[in-house]
């Protein structure tokens, strides 16, 4: 007891000298802490007060709820057992109403409505000693001229096409082994080009590849204008000896480069619209060198580019897998009448500046066609909804 009222004691006589200024200056920072404090009280009950009650939700679903869990959410295993499930879904005779895409509006993306005039003339050659494919652009004639410019400046675009089987009567996935571009012709509608290209093309794969010439108007400012397309199938001709040809210009297709496995989740409530990227599954040329992918994903509302994002690098197989999800924050309005394009491209390591366009998926709501992905996103709020794709360029 004695230790005790002697320790009261020597408290008592304890004197802390603080100047008034340190004093007012403890009591400011106490009272700005406490302001703090009582906004983020506010701020948290404000939201607790707006959130809608799961019962009261107008999809009728819980949190919890979705063919899909993400890597957020669930464990890896239970991610790999639906994708799986949804792939095996996806078969070769599979149409492509069922993969959420139109071929017909796929086919038709992108391309003007301008009336396809003039032909091209062009050679093929193939080497068999050197096991070399020769291509040359001669010229082009009658090309149309543009109604706003009231001229054109064209230039060809040459791509290589190997596809994945030889059979003609079923669509089969292809992939770009080479493209060119010719040089540009100002103000010319019977333009002459004379550029050469050549590649190493083994003599058993010539039947596999088509050559495919797109014709392209040059605008400094703009998208290119398309004036029209012309293929050569090479499994047809005989080149081995130089083959000159004069085709009429078509109205371009697109062909089908791949596919790929996207998932669609609209929250309303917080504006989010999830776009994930799972898988892409594209044709690899045995010959190629070590290639990788990744996925650019652009949100556009009336023609202007809203959002973007994209994937990680990841290394090219037959199915590339990436299980990545990108979120963006839009207002309703926006959200209701964008466009979805996810862009495929490629890329070699080990050289810079080395991307190219695979390409492309466009998800969107129209007038007059509602895509079926779209619709079952705007059906099933809060549940990620996924589905194939078809990958055109």
């Amino acid at each position: 007891m004695i230790f005790f009222a002697v320790l009261g004691l020597s408290f008592r006589e304890i004197q802390l000298s603080f100047s008034e200024e340190l004093e007012y200056s403890i009591l400011g920072i106490s009272f700005v802490l406490f302001l703090i404090a009582l906004s983020l009280l506010i701020w948290q009950i404000y939201r607790y007060c707006t959130r809608l009650p799961v019962s009261q939700r107008p999809d009728g679903l819980s949190a919890r709820s979705g063919g899909f869990q993400y890597a957020t959410q669930t464990s890896d295993a239970k991610m790999e057992v639906h994708y799986e499930e949804l792939s095996h879904r996806l078969s070769p005779g599979t149409s492509c109403t069922n993969l959420g895409s139109s071929l017909d509006l796929a086919n038709m993306a992108d391309v003007e409505e301008e009336n396809i005039q003039g032909s091209l003339r062009f050679s093929l050659f193939y080497d068999q000693l050197q096991s070399k494919l020769v291509v040359t652009v001669l010229d082009a004639q009658g090309l149309a001229v543009r109604d706003f410019s009231h001229s054109v400046d064209p230039f060809v675009w040459v791509r290589l096409l190997w596809a994945e089987r030889e059979d003609e009567e079923q669509s089969s996935k292809q992939c770009v082994l080479e493209e060119w571009q010719t040089r540009l012709v100002k103000k010319s509608c019977s333009p002459v080009f004379g550029d050469q290209f050549s590649c190493t093309l083994a003599e058993e794969e010539v039947p596999r590849v088509t050559v495919r010439f797109e014709v392209r108007d040059f605008d400094k400012y703009s998208r290119h204008g398309i004036l029209g397309e012309a293929r050569a199938p090479l499994n047809s001709l005989k080149l081995s000896y130089p083959l000159e040809l004069r085709e009429d210009l078509k109205i371009p297709k697109k062909d089908m480069v791949g596919e790929a496995l996207l998932s669609l989740k609209y929250m309303p409530t917080s504006q989010r619209l999830e776009v994930g990227v799972l898988k892409i599954r594209t044709v690899c040329h045995p010959n190629k060198t070590e290639r990788a992918l990744y996925a650019k994903t652009s949100v556009t509302c009336n023609h202007c580019k809203l959002r973007h994002q994209r994937t990680k690098q990841k290394k090219r197989w037959e199915v590339t897998v990436f299980n990545e999800v990108l979120t963006f924050v839009l207002p309703d309005q926006q959200i209701r009448e964008c466009i979805i394009i996810v862009s495929v491209y490629e890329i070699q390591p080990t050289k810079k500046s080395s991307k190219r366009l695979i390409g492309n998926i466009h998800i969107k709501k129209v007038k007059t066609f509602e895509n079926e992905h779209w619709k079952l996103m705007m059906q099933s709020l809060r549940q990620p909804i996924a589905k194939w794709h078809l990958i055109f360029i």
